[in-house]
């Protein structure tokens, strides 16, 4: 991260829903810097505030205390896109005019150029072929690539993705771990990924962040030094891809064991 400056800023933020002071403390206090190109993976249990920290990134939520600062330096370009583990596409658009909806939604549509920039995306994520289908056209593997064609098409200077992957059967996820790659090392915005999966967040990240089980916290930050490109099936068989993973799991078991008594003791508290 040297030379590179902070895009997104995360200081003192806590989140809690309902009363603030009996209410459910999703996330207590995070400190967080994440810089300008920067590949960022997020991982942690079930619950520990993981979606509600990237929907604050993406406006969608707001800190009950600090504050959350993105640089947002070309106003020509959205600060940020965010990517759904849940298909995003309109049911009546064709694959080409989904994928042009965020250009057309931020008023940034520019006839041609705009059109040239929506086909190149459609083709790099093999969908210029289908771009007059529906999306009821489509298996799941290329609505997902229909929204990180979508994403993409917008430039956004910071792309917001919460277990985009997480729906799709192992051989599509593998495919599109790649894809994702090569178009983040192509134009290289800033990247927030949310994921459960320690391999997916060692093959895609300059750095992988533990959170704690709830209320969310940042317990560690782990530097993924491998060479890039990443070969999803070359670079799992290297001795420091399971070094780096198996060093994540040793963090993370513990918090996902305390998450999962968490959860009983207020299952039994419940049914007193």
């Amino acid at each position: 991260m040297t030379g590179k400056t902070g895009k997104i800023e995360v200081d003192g933020v806590a989140k809690v829903f309902g009363d603030p002071q009996r209410g459910f403390r999703a996330i207590d206090k995070v400190d967080l810097t994440i810089a300008d190109g920067e590949f960022v993976c997020i991982v942690g249990p079930s619950g520990c505030g993981k979606s509600t920290l990237i929907r604050m990134f993406a406006g969608l939520e707001h800190p009950s205390e600090g504050q959350i600062r993105i640089a947002h330096d070309n106003p020509d370009r959205p600060m940020t896109a965010m990517i759904f583990q849940q298909e995003s596409a309109f049911p009546w658009l064709t694959v080409a005019d989904n994928a042009a909806y965020g250009l057309r939604a931020s008023g940034t549509w520019r006839g041609a150029e705009s059109q040239e920039r929506v086909d190149y995306f459609l083709q790099k994520t093999g969908l210029y072929s289908f771009r007059d289908f529906r999306p009821d056209q489509l298996s799941g593997g290329m609505k997902q690539r229909l929204s990180i064609a979508r994403a993409f098409a917008t430039n956004p200077e910071v792309l917001l993705m919460d277990e985009p992957f997480a729906a799709l059967d192992e051989q599509n996820k593998l495919i599109m771990q790649e894809e994702l790659a090569t178009l983040w090392e192509e134009f290289r915005s800033t990247v927030v990924f949310i994921t459960h999966g320690l391999d997916e967040a060692v093959l895609l990240g300059d750095r992988v962040v533990v959170m704690s089980s709830a209320p969310g916290r940042f317990i560690h930050s782990l530097e993924i030094d491998l060479p890039r490109p990443r070969k999803s099936a070359e670079i799992r068989r290297t001795p420091e891809f399971g070094a780096l993973t198996a060093e994540l799991w040793d963090i993370l078991g513990h918090e996902v064991r305390t998450a999962r008594q968490q959860e009983a003791d207020r299952i039994q508290a419940a049914g007193r």
